[in-house]
């Protein structure tokens, strides 16, 4: 609310009428709490401020598309697939034709051999640096491109290892992002599905390993954390937080769909505990 910043002159007016200049002092540093406090109460509940969450929203877009051509080169040519996977992406998203003209002029733009990976990370990291789940976000989506086919090729893997080191990611931490993308995208649907390529149906214990990957914990973790894992894992996909931060609301969908395989892995592993 625009008037909050006169919450201070109000009060001390009030103040000054009821005690004098005394009441006015005691008024205005009082105002001043009240309108930081509401500010503060603002920023809580809606995140950024709009023009700054449209920045970070045109900046995810960016980023993602220009990415995703680059990752669709990374083996020196772009397949029918990777172009049927890209288009089927945009359709997820629910996007106006003008939206996907712009999509798929950025995704050649990231296919030519001049593009920049540095210059369009720097530039990411300038608008939604400070937003960690955009950054996490970023490398999930890339890397359920790669893993759309099946299957994730040396060329695919060095490229989002280094995309994700240069966004501030360990080594250790993309590895374990790699293994959870992986195993979530097992459980689409609500389901356990087998990886393309799989020859027989999986047994129990596999499925049930695959969900433990899919939450980035041991099998040995105790209920009380696989619980918090679980938590903090759902808390990153809740929409309310996203839109805040600035991902756009076309890509909450996608968000949604990820959290409905953490569910579905964290409900097969309690299925599993429960008959032990």
């Amino acid at each position: 609310m625009r008037y909050a910043r006169y919450a201070k002159y109000i009060v001390a007016i009030l103040g000054y009428i009821y005690y004098g200049f005394w009441g006015a002092l005691l008024g205005f540093i009082l105002g001043a709490w009240l309108a930081g406090r509401f500010s503060r109460t603002r920023a809580g509940m809606f995140g950024i401020n709009p023009k700054r969450r449209a920045s970070r929203q045109t900046s995810f877009i960016k980023t993602l598309f220009l990415l995703m051509g680059k990752l669709a080169k990374a083996d020196g040519r772009v397949s029918e697939a990777e172009i049927a996977h890209a288009e089927a992406f945009m359709k997820q998203l629910g996007m106006t034709a003008e939206h996907r003209q712009e999509a798929i002029s950025l995704f050649k733009q990231g296919t030519k051999s001049e593009f920049s990976v540095d210059q369009t990370i720097e530039e990411f990291k300038v608008n939604c640096g400070g937003a960690t789940n955009l950054k996490q976000l970023l490398v999930m989506y890339l890397l359920g491109t790669a893993l759309a086919d099946g299957q994730l090729v040396e060329a695919e893997q060095i490229l989002l290892r280094d995309i994700a080191i240069k966004l501030g990611f360990s080594e250790q931490s993309f590895q374990q992002l790699l293994r959870m993308v992986q195993a979530q995208s097992q459980f689409a649907g609500g389901h356990y599905h087998q990886q393309a390529g799989g020859r027989q149906a999986p047994s129990a214990a596999e499925s049930l390993a695959s969900a433990y990957q899919a939450l980035g914990v041991e099998k040995d973790i105790s209920d009380a954390a696989l619980k918090k894992a679980y938590r903090k894992l759902m808390s990153e996909f809740h929409p309310d937080r996203l839109i805040g931060q600035g991902l756009p609301e076309d890509m909450i969908k996608v968000a949604t769909e990820r959290s409905k395989e953490v569910q579905a892995a964290y409900d097969l592993i309690k299925k599993s505990r429960a008959l032990n």
